[in-house]
């Protein structure tokens, strides 16, 4: 590995807080870019590499089938890096000064209808370990709109009853304290008692966990979510972060205001969280029609 790399990953890890998630990915961009360079130029350092030269691996990465978004996610992660370059003057010009991200289809997030999620609501879930877990996984992530890897992070000293709160670690460690309902406290008290039954628990602090008594995956989590989802809804994606779409949609629906559902949904920005106006737009249009004084007769 590399002096600048390694440099790299601590600055994103001690000045940025991205999460060593987002510090493994952006490593293994750098890795992939490192070996490209390596066999097809005979080049041994990042430093040394020009804009003809990374083309050359975006050419290859489309031709390898991969998507323009999930190139342009590479390139961000390599824009990011000769930042950092620049910001120690370990180089005087980035290679990608100029790049253009490659065009992209805009993805249209279909959210689960109001009428679908109270569908699973009455889902007949198992009434043991691994069923009562599920059900309360699911509500969560529809009922406060966090992120797969908050849900997979929180840990039991995240749950406060007492104030019906959760606090919740997000994105470069912000943490942001959500309300619960009351449904969601009678099943977090639910769970804790089937969790108390597991023979071992290794991973303690966490309060999701496998039967094993380990924490539990991202893989577990978007399976779960599928399966129920799809015996709910004929949508073709029934992923954790739809729930999330579909709880600030249906708050948008419902009256709540723009920056509610950012602070909620913990984005940085309103910009963010525009995009979820996108689907309340069809609501409010259908609210327009049958109110407005021009459409009547």
């Amino acid at each position: 590995m590399q002096t600048n790399v390694r440099a790299f990953q601590d600055y994103l890890t001690k000045e940025k807080n991205y999460s060593p998630l987002t510090v493994g990915a952006y490593s293994k961009d750098l890795e992939a870019l490192s070996l490209f360079l390596k066999a097809e130029f005979d080049i041994d350092s990042l430093e040394e590499v020009n804009y003809g030269q990374i083309r050359s691996w975006i050419v290859s990465l489309s031709d390898s089938g991969i998507s323009n978004r999930s190139i342009n996610r590479k390139i961000s992660s390599l824009k990011t890096f000769y930042r950092f370059l620049l910001k120690i003057k370990a180089i005087k010009v980035s290679p990608l000064a100029k790049h253009q991200p490659l065009k992209t289809l805009r993805q249209v997030q279909v959210p689960f209808s109001e009428k679908e999620m109270n569908k699973i609501k009455t889902e007949p879930f198992p009434d043991d370990f691994s069923g009562v877990r599920d059900r309360l996984m699911v509500e969560l992530l529809y009922t406060t709109g966090i992120r797969r890897a908050e849900l997979i992070g929180l840990k039991t000293e995240n749950i406060d009853l007492s104030a019906q709160t959760i606090k919740v670690l997000g994105k470069r460690n912000k943490e942001r304290i959500l309300p619960l309902l009351d449904s969601v406290i009678e099943l977090i008290k639910d769970y804790t008692n089937k969790r108390k039954e597991l023979e071992v628990i290794t991973d303690v602090n966490y309060l999701f966990l496998t039967k094993k008594g380990t924490k539990i995956y991202e893989s577990l989590v978007y399976g779960v979510i599928n399966r129920y989802l799809s015996s709910v809804s004929d949508k073709v994606k029934t992923s954790p972060h739809v729930l999330r779409h579909s709880f600030a949609t249906h708050l948008l629906n419902n009256g709540a205001d723009l920056n509610s559902v950012k602070e909620l949904l913990g984005h940085s920005s309103l910009a963010s969280t525009q995009i979820y106006l996108n689907s309340s737009l069809s609501e409010l249009k259908q609210v327009h029609i049958k109110a407005h004084p021009r459409n009547k007769g």
